[in-house]
């Protein structure tokens, strides 16, 4: 099943390309990937898991309890990674294409080259 990955869903994705994570790990890295613009509650947060996970996209790895609380940990697929990769790619061409548009526009200041 393919989804729409809006950006909390795909900060949630690249927080776990580099390995399991628990729901507060998950918290902190979309906030610091995001430089603090998205900041999830907790109920946000499973429903994108949520998601995701029913996609295909993510995989409950193990449970563990921490000071009598229960972390559950999540992984990224394989399908996951491929569709992170894939969506990195997408948006990378899309301000690659807007940034060229910009240029074209006279007076514009982009990444320090204007265009006169």
């Amino acid at each position: 099943m393919t989804i729409e990955l809006r950006e909390p869903s795909f900060l949630v994705l690249a927080a776990l390309a580099d390995g399991p994570k628990h729901g507060y790990a998950l918290l902190t890295e979309v906030a610091d990937l995001s430089d603090g613009r998205i900041t999830l509650k907790v109920g946000s947060l499973y429903a994108i898991v949520e998601r995701v996970e029913s996609a295909g996209l993510v995989e409950h790895v193990r449970d563990e309890v921490v000071n009598g609380r229960l972390r559950r940990y999540f992984a990224l697929s394989d399908s996951g990674r491929e569709r992170l990769a894939e969506e990195a790619t997408r948006l990378e061409e899309n301000a690659s294409r807007a940034r060229e548009r910009l240029r074209r526009r006279p007076g514009t200041t982009i990444a320090g080259a204007v265009s006169r």
